[in-house]
C-alpha cells in the first residue's frame, strides 16, 4: 500500500541529500587530511592504557605544592566572578535594547561579543604577557570570561521583560535608577542569581586551566607534574580538582535554594 506524498514525515529532498553526501565526504576528507588510520588509533589505545596504568594508584607527593594551588585556584575564582558580575551587571544593562537607544546598546554588546570570543586560555595568555606570571593574569582572564558570559545573559533576560512593570513605576515620576531598581531587577532577578552561580562554577574549573599558561592556581601544579613524568602525582591533581569542583557545584546550589527557593531550584 502506498503512502500519499503529503503524508510522508520525512520528505524526500535533493538538496538535503546532496547536503548529506557533502557532509559524508568531508568527513572522509577531514580523517585523511589528519592522517587519522586504524593503526594510529590501535598504536593510541596501548600508550592510553600505558599511561592510565602509571596513574594509579594515585599519590600525594607534595601535599604543601597540592594544597596551595587548590586554595589559590579558588580565590582566583571567587574573585574573578565577584568582579566580573560586578562589571558585567552595569555593560548587560546597557546592552539591553528594549531599555537603551541603539547608539547605547551597540557599543555594549560589542564589549561583550569581544570578551566571549576568546576562550579564558588565550585570554590567561595574553595577562601573563601584560602583567606577568601568577594570579593577577588568571584573575583577570576570568573577569574578561565573567563579563562576556554574565553580560550576554544579563542583557537578554533584560530583554525578555514585562515593560508594562517598568511604565507603571516610570509613571509615578521615579527616577532612572528608581525604574531599574523596582521595575527591572525584580523581574530578573531570579535568573540574575543563577548566572551568577554558573559563571561561579565555570570560573572554578576555568581557574583550574589558566595555571597551565602560568596564571596561577593548582594548573601550575599540574603542569609541572606532567612535566616530571609524575603521572601518580598528575592522578591525585586531577581527583582532587574533581572534588573541588563538585564541593563547588553543591555551594552554587545551596546558593540558588536560598535566593531562589528550593522549589525554583528543582525545576531547573
Amino acid at each position: 500500500m502506498s503512502v500519499p506524498a503529503d503524508r510522508v514525515a520525512f520528505k524526500p529532498r535533493t538538496w538535503a541529500r546532496v547536503a548529506w553526501i557533502a557532509l559524508a565526504l568531508y568527513v572522509v576528507y577531514a580523517f585523511w587530511r589528519l592522517d587519522f588510520n586504524a593503526d594510529r588509533f590501535v598504536a593510541g589505545l596501548d600508550n592510553g592504557a600505558k599511561f592510565l596504568g602509571r596513574m594509579f594508584p594515585p599519590r600525594i607527593a607534595q601535599p604543601d605544592s597540592l594544597a596551595k594551588g587548590l586554595a589559590e585556584s579558588l580565590e582566583i575564582a571567587v574573585l574573578a566572578s565577584v568582579l566580573g558580575i560586578a562589571a558585567a551587571l552595569p555593560i548587560g544593562l546597557l546592552a539591553a535594547r528594549n531599555l537603551m537607544p541603539p547608539w547605547v546598546s551597540w557599543p555594549a554588546r560589542a564589549i561583550i561579543a569581544a570578551a566571549r570570543s576568546f576562550h579564558p586560555v588565550i585570554v590567561a595568555i595574553v595577562f601573563v604577557k601584560a602583567v606577568g606570571f601568577g594570579a593577577i593574569a588568571g584573575i583577570g582572564a576570568l573577569v574578561v570570561a565573567s563579563i562576556g558570559f554574565v553580560g550576554k545573559l544579563f542583557a537578554e533576560a533584560i530583554e525578555e521583560i514585562s515593560l508594562k512593570q517598568v511604565e507603571a513605576v516610570r509613571a509615578t515620576g521615579a527616577s532612572f535608577m528608581n525604574v531599574i531598581a523596582y521595575g527591572v531587577m525584580p523581574q530578573v532577578f531570579g535568573r540574575f542569581i543563577g548566572f551568577a552561580t554558573y559563571s561561579l562554577d565555570s570560573n572554578l574549573r576555568n581557574s583550574t586551566m589558566v595555571g597551565i599558561v602560568g596564571a596561577g592556581g593548582i594548573g601550575g601544579t599540574l603542569f609541572s607534574a606532567f612535566q616530571r613524568f609524575d603521572y601518580d602525582f598528575v592522578a591525585a591533581i586531577l581527583l582532587s580538582i574533581i572534588a573541588m569542583i563538585m564541593v563547588g557545584e553543591v555551594l552554587a546550589t545551596w546558593v540558588r535554594k536560598v535566593f531562589l527557593g528550593k522549589g525554583q531550584v528543582e525545576d531547573e
